[in-house]
């Protein structure tokens, strides 16, 4: 028996066996791991080798009816169902790490969903789209940097670690892939103004070719920050430290105009 891809699942079977072992090789050691899209679990087979509790997120009935004959260490509690729908602070009172060859399709999705979670999701490896790997690891004054690489960053550092061909999948998908690594580590400062800095981050880079001068006067920038040095720059001018320290500096001077 094997699972049929679906595409509208965003399913690409990993064919490759050492790939697989280097994905979960990759993660640190860990108490709980949460795998998102096991598919056929070729991730799964190396994760159930380590002495970690295993929980597999999964919508493919058909994917969880394979991994249930063919692993029958997994039980039915080890199932979560929709990770996009997870509630991982009710489902997980501890620290769990996250591993997948993620779903082309919300790889977005997935990463924000993390970041929405990073209190309790220490460490990250997994595959993406190539693109969205890149973009997650970029750094400022390049194409790649935007929203996604300053969010993600300013929780995590981010490791590129390798990039995957297409013909070791099945289906082969039509981009290649990388594989990368998020280890939480909160940038001082930004803990209780998250909201405030993806709502400045998300508006530096709405119209990222204006200076912030503008794109920011959408969203009521404070009097006294219109002169500040950053309005003359674009957001992909600014690192991650600049976003958090003019987060702080809009947050003093909120309710003052």
């Amino acid at each position: 028996m094997s699972v049929r891809a679906k595409k509208h699942l965003g399913q690409h079977f990993l064919t490759d066996e050492s790939i697989a072992e280097n994905i979960v090789k990759a993660l640190s050691p860990a108490a709980k791991v949460l795998e998102v899209g096991p598919g056929m679990g070729v991730l799964t087979k190396y994760l159930l080798g380590t002495n970690a509790e295993i929980y597999l997120a999964e919508i493919d009935e058909e994917s969880i009816t394979y991994l249930k004959k063919n692993y029958p260490a997994l039980k039915e509690e080890h199932f979560v169902g929709d990770f996009l729908q997870l509630d991982i602070a009710a489902h997980f009172e501890d620290q769990v790490s996250i591993i997948g060859n993620f779903p082309y399709n919300i790889s977005s999705q997935i990463l924000f969903k993390i970041i929405d979670y990073y209190q309790r999701v220490p460490e990250m490896v997994g595959m993406f789209q190539k693109e969205v790997a890149e973009r997650t690891a970029a750094v400022p004054r390049t194409k790649d940097y935007g929203i996604l690489s300053v969010l993600v960053q300013a929780l995590y550092d981010v490791e590129y670690l390798f990039t995957v061909h297409e013909n070791v999948f099945n289906p082969p998908p039509k981009v290649k892939s990388g594989v990368i690594r998020l280890v939480r580590n909160p940038k001082e400062g930004l803990a209780g103004r998250e909201i405030l800095f993806k709502k400045i981050v998300k508006a530096g880079f709405g119209q990222r070719r204006k200076k912030l001068s503008n794109s920011l006067k959408a969203i009521g920038l404070p009097e006294e920050l219109k002169t500040h040095e950053f309005m003359e720059k674009r957001a992909e001018e600014l690192s991650v430290a600049d976003f958090i320290a003019f987060t702080q500096l809009w947050e003093t001077h909120s309710g003052k105009n």
